[in-house]
């Protein structure tokens, strides 16, 4: 398979991005980051692609009337930077259908939960506050709904007896960090596989063996 040509959305620390920036700096990862994409002016994540030499665009969706437009400003972006995947990485916006459609089967996410336990915002703290005894981290592909697409891989992450929210969301992140990659070096491979399900069923997800 080609190299991975990379367009990543990001809101806010960008701490996945660097994740993603240091394995293919050290060589792990056959990708290339070719633009960061950003609703926010003042998110880290674009001082941690300037640092690394990366184009950056910042689009504030305030200043569109609506998601079509918003989304059509960043999917133009993204094809003038060459990019053929979409990765978010604490993207805090939902995506359109029409968005979708454009990058079909080919926007990933990372989310702080063992999906389909708690969707959207602060999982790490629904986690924390509903009691759980495992916690985790999920990359699936992103669909029409709120972290609902097919899931790719997951990984769990014990709640210790001593742990506050806080604590857990940082161990959580660890996992996040290596878990993103792994999954983006399975893409790289040609390894990951949509398995389609019968009539009125859900497609899933399965890894080739290397």
């Amino acid at each position: 398979m080609a190299i991975l040509e990379l367009g990543v959305l990001a809101s806010g620390t960008g701490s996945n991005l660097q994740a993603i920036l240091d394995a293919i700096a050290a060589g792990t990862l056959d990708a290339q980051v070719r633009i960061v994409v950003s609703n926010v002016r003042e998110a880290p994540a674009l001082q941690r692609a300037a640092k690394a030499g990366i184009a950056t665009a910042v689009i504030p969706h305030a200043q569109f009337p609506n998601r079509s437009e918003f989304d059509a400003a960043i999917a133009q972006a993204l094809d003038l930077a060459g990019a053929k995947w979409v990765v978010l990485a604490g993207f805090m916006r939902v995506l359109t259908p029409e968005f979708l459609k454009k990058f079909q089967r080919r926007v990933i996410n990372i989310h702080p939960a063992l999906l389909p336990a708690f969707p959207g915002v602060h999982a790490q703290k629904q986690a924390f506050e509903h009691g759980v005894k495992l916690a985790g981290c999920t990359v699936h592909f992103v669909d029409e709904g709120v972290d609902s697409g097919p899931i790719i891989a997951q990984c769990a992450v014990p709640v210790l007896d001593d742990d506050s929210a806080d604590s857990l969301a940082k161990r959580i992140l660890e996992q996040e960090h290596l878990l993103f990659v792994d999954v983006l070096r399975w893409l790289a491979a040609d390894r990951i596989r949509w398995v389609e399900g019968l009539s009125g069923e859900r497609p899933k997800i399965a890894i080739v063996p290397a």
